[in-house]
């Protein structure tokens, strides 16, 4: 058997971990020695961040660029007929809302034209106030049922 089968076991015996530096010296030094450097430049580090920022606002920019647009708002011809025909039905936006089955503040949404139309709350409030909210002829009075 020779001396290469056998197990040893070195005590005292560091193991040489990679050492990390800042210092050029230290750098220097180690090239000197024989040792293998390997040197490693950290992307963004201590550099002016706002000068760095170029590659984020492309990429946002083409993110902005696929969006999808967002759901149109109501018209504001319609938040004033809403208002129009339930101030001439005396009523105020809970009493209307009370009636619609909704809460006040989707009624302040449709009446200052910030809601995104629900066709079923724009039903509701056609049958409430008695005017037209869709289509064409907006803000005109609806007839009772035809009577035949």
């Amino acid at each position: 058997m020779s001396d290469w089968d056998e197990p040893k076991t070195v005590i005292g015996f560091k193991r040489q971990v990679a050492k990390v530096t800042k210092k050029d010296s230290d750098l220097n030094a180690a090239r000197r020695s024989g040792v293998v450097v390997a040197t490693d430049k950290k992307i963004a580090a201590g550099g002016n961040k706002a000068h760095q920022s170029t590659d984020h606002q492309r990429i946002a920019k083409l993110d902005r660029e696929n969006e999808v647009a967002p759901p149109a708002k109501i018209l504001p011809s319609v938040g004033r007929a809403i208002q129009t025909a339930r101030m001439e039905l005396k009523l105020s936006q809970k009493d209307v809302a009370a009636k619609i089955n909704e809460k006040p503040s989707i009624l302040q949404d449709y009446e200052s034209s910030k809601a995104i139309p629900n066709p079923q709350i724009l039903g509701k409030l056609e049958r409430v106030l008695g005017v037209k909210l869709r289509g064409s002829d907006i803000g005109k009075k609806l007839e009772g049922p035809k009577k035949t």
